[in-house]
């Protein structure tokens, strides 16, 4: 993502906000379509959208944050569960 910030800081923010809305909602769409077809791959999109939509709106940055949150618990319950049947 670190890139895409870099790229994007060089342009005027009107630019740049644009092109985020318009790039992470194709993202999001393209990623709606993938649950339903077998070819693309949905999930992967959908949080790459609100990622890349995350640069720009705070509602997407909040959602962002949950979501790493959640999969950090997730991991964290994983790990406690591979270490108990060692």
């Amino acid at each position: 993502m670190e890139w895409i910030k870099k790229v994007l800081s060089k342009l005027p923010h009107p630019v740049r906000w644009v092109l985020t809305i318009v790039i992470g909602s194709l993202m999001i769409i393209g990623g709606l379509l993938g649950l339903v077809l077998p070819v693309i791959p949905g999930w992967v999109l959908i949080f790459l959208g609100i990622a890349i939509l995350a640069l720009e709106l705070e509602w997407a940055r909040e959602l962002n944050k949950q979501g790493q949150q959640g999969l950090e618990r997730i991991v964290a319950k994983l790990k406690s569960i591979f270490k108990r049947k060692k």
